[in-house]
C-alpha cells in the first residue's frame, strides 16, 4: 500500500473521532487530558474483559451443561 494513502486514511479516522467526541472545540491541554481519560477507560474495559469474559463464559457453560443433563467432565 501507498504511505501516504495510509497517513491520509489515518487522519481521516482522528478527525472522525474528533468530530464524534467533538473534542476539536476544546483547548489543546484539554484534548490531552480527554484523550488520556478515554484511552485509561479503554484499556480498563479491554483487560476487564479479558480477565473476566472467560471465567463468565466458563461458569455459564457449566451451569447450562448442568441443566441440560451432560455428564460432568470427571464423571464417566
Amino acid at each position: 500500500m501507498d504511505v501516504k494513502r495510509v497517513k491520509d486514511y489515518l487522519y481521516w479516522l482522528y478527525y472522525q473521532y474528533q468530530l464524534v467526541t467533538c473534542s476539536y472545540v476544546l483547548e489543546p491541554w484539554e484534548q490531552s487530558m480527554f484523550h488520556t481519560i478515554t484511552v485509561t477507560v479503554l484499556a480498563m474495559v479491554v483487560y476487564t474483559a479479558y480477565v473476566f469474559v472467560p471465567i463468565h463464559v466458563r461458569l455459564a457453560l457449566q451451569f447450562f451443561s448442568q441443566i441440560f443433563g451432560s455428564r460432568p467432565e470427571g464423571a464417566v
